[in-house]
């Protein structure tokens, strides 16, 4: 049996544990939480909360929208643009016309060539998903959707239109290791870390979320470049901006790939630790180590692992829990050296592959490098990143990079954002785990909850290679998770104001949920702590009156050129068909709005700023 962890100062020829890493620990958990003193002040600080969150209840105004107000909802909306959403909701929810879209789109690029084609598409399709072609083009609408009390988060959504075999040769060649191709033994290596042509393209099976494959460093540094723009963009057209990226689009997979192995192997590795103590089915933050059981449960071992755990024994904490142990994690100085294996059987470290290339190694630091610069420059123009999630064989390590970088933008204000899936088994506890660690450290928490967007593959995936399914069994559940780690973000930011949150759903019942939670809590709109999204030329009816209450609340804003966002358009008609379809009332509102427009003989009403906020 094998565990991995990214290994503090150890060395592949030993161990030799950083005693400045375990003063550290010390002294974290003499601030925070430890043993029967942290419990006893969670305690108090409960108490203190809950009287404190009646005051606020009481004192505060309750505010209650009525998302049936179709004057207030479509207010910003001219008439075109009410017939256009209507029949455009109309087309998608058709099953021939969807899933023949791209064929009738080539279809109609020939018979109309391309200026009347991509004219066609801004009247339609084009003009209800997508802000724009470039920053300035966008600009307007932006402008315009602030006046009516909704910001944006900006998105550039083109993708290379590659063919399935192009897709799978590029993701294969990326993801794969020098290693692995010269057919060396990986036997410790797990099949959910690696990949596998049959879902070589990422893009099947996914709702609305573009898709980067890996082609060379150079375009790596493009992607870099136009997110570049884009937060420059974001921070030029509002105050409170916020801007997206992926990971994916900023190197090599390979190395999310097998960071992701490492760190839910090590995460493994403190469970079993824990079930050797009785301490297994516990919620993540409760479960914890006593130490001197620890010593005598692993006796056993021999050399470099009972080292390592005699060496964490000298810390002078009696237990130690999973933020804990996390935080024995240290910088190396080569990038790779974090991806090493404690082996059970051995007593062992091993390294996770039998060797990395020179350029792998660098690749790898290319990856952080972009990272920083793109946090740097959001935080220079006084915008928020906003850092997607992916398939779950890529998220931990791109959940951990995240951290590490709210660790250091996020002390002063919230500058960065991470994005949890709630679809997934585990959300709960990650999302208590990045809280908790933000509380001792005293950062801003930011988070993006949505219910996620991959889940067909995902369960595919873990169907036919053969793992657990990471996703919850059905709607509901998710549902279920998902008002349950808002509950606890919620609860978080009643209890001290250092976590934010944005409710990214079409959800009407999540967003009301959240307004009743807000009012149980005393949370007033101008404080800034809790966020609504939804995608642009969806859910109006929901976006403009929260906006027009003094909610912060965000259009999510595709923008790119036609022909090369048509690939993006063209899976999102296929993957939100179930939407378009469950989207009835949607209709409704907009022909009532339409035909109250008519009776009224506002026949050519337009909108003005005046009359928003």
């Amino acid at each position: 049996m094998s565990y991995v962890k990214t290994v503090p100062a150890l060395t592949r020829a030993g161990v030799d544990i950083n005693v400045r890493r375990l003063n550290t620990l010390s002294n974290r958990r003499a601030q925070s939480t430890v043993a029967s003193t942290q419990a006893d002040q969670d305690v108090t600080n409960r108490e203190s909360y809950s009287s404190r969150k009646s005051r606020n209840a009481s004192s505060s105004p309750k505010i209650s929208i009525d998302f049936e107000l179709t004057q207030e909802a479509y207010k910003s909306k001219d008439n075109l643009e009410l017939l256009r959403s209507l029949v455009v909701f109309k087309l998608c929810s058709y099953d021939l016309l969807v899933d023949k879209n791209k064929e009738l789109m080539d279809i109609s690029k020939f018979l109309l060539g391309k200026k009347a084609f991509e004219q066609f598409m801004k009247l339609t399709f084009y003009g209800q998903f997508v802000a724009g072609e470039d920053h300035k083009s966008i600009k307007s609408l932006i402008q315009k959707n602030r006046a009516f009390g909704v910001g944006s988060v900006l998105d550039y959504s083109v993708e290379e239109d590659l063919t399935q075999e192009d897709a799978v040769t590029k993701e294969m060649d990326s993801c794969v290791s020098a290693t692995e191709k010269e057919g060396m033994s990986m036997d410790h290596r797990e099949k959910q870390y690696k990949a596998h042509q049959q879902f070589g393209d990422r893009r099947g099976g996914v709702t609305g979320a573009r898709t980067y494959f890996y082609s060379d460093e150079a375009k790596c540094d493009q992607h870099m470049e136009t997110f570049l723009k884009c937060i420059k963009a974001s921070g030029g057209s509002s105050v409170d901006g916020f801007s997206a990226i992926k990971m994916t689009a900023l190197g090599r997979p390979q190395f999310l790939l097998q960071f992701s192995e490492v760190l839910v192997k090590w995460r493994r590795f403190f469970s079993f630790l824990a079930a050797q103590q009785g301490r297994d089915g516990m919620e993540a933050l409760e479960q914890r180590l006593e130490l001197q059981l620890w010593l005598l449960g692993i006796a056993p071992l021999t050399t470099t692992i009972f080292d390592l755990l005699k060496a964490v024994s000298l810390c002078p904490c009696r237990t130690i829990d999973r933020l804990d142990w996390n935080s024995l994690i240290d910088d190396r100085i080569k990038i790779s050296d974090l991806l090493v294996v404690p082996n059970l059987e051995t007593g062992q470290l091993e390294p996770l592959l039998n060797k990395f290339t020179e350029e792998e190694e660098k690749q790898m630091k290319r990856m952080l490098q972009r990272l920083d610069v793109l946090a740097n420059h959001a935080e220079e123009h006084s915008v928020r990143l906003m850092v997607d999630a992916e398939q779950t064989y890529f998220q931990p390590a791109i959940s951990t990079l995240t951290v590490e970088m709210q660790r250091i933008y996020n002390r002063g204000k919230p500058v960065i954002f991470n994005t949890y899936q709630c679809y997934l088994k585990e959300a709960y506890d990650i999302v208590t785990m990045d809280v908790e660690l933000s509380r001792r450290e005293g950062w801003f928490f930011g988070a993006k909850l949505v219910r996620g967007a991959y889940m067909y593959q995902e369960r595919s995936r873990a169907e036919e290679i053969g793992y657990e399914d990471p996703i919850n069994p059905d709607y509901e559940t998710t549902n279920i998770m998902y008002h349950k780690c808002l509950d606890y973000i919620l609860d978080e930011i009643g209890l001290n104001r250092n976590a934010n949150v944005m409710v990214a759903s079409h959800n009407e019942d999540t967003v009301k949920h959240t307004l009743r939670r807000m009012n149980e809590l005393g949370l007033t709109p101008t404080e800034n702590k809790v966020y609504f999204g939804q995608l642009l030329g969806m859910c109006d009816q929901i976006s403009f009156p929260l906006g027009q209450a003094g909610f912060p609340v965000y259009k999510y804003v595709p923008y790119g050129p036609v022909n090369e966002v048509i690939p993006y358009l063209s899976r999102r008609a296929q993957e939100n068909r179930g939407f378009m379809k469950g989207s009835q009332r949607e209709r409704e509102l907009l022909w009532k709005e339409l035909k109250r427009r008519l009776a009224s003989g506002q026949v050519f009403y337009r909108p003005s700023p005046e009359l928003g906020l």
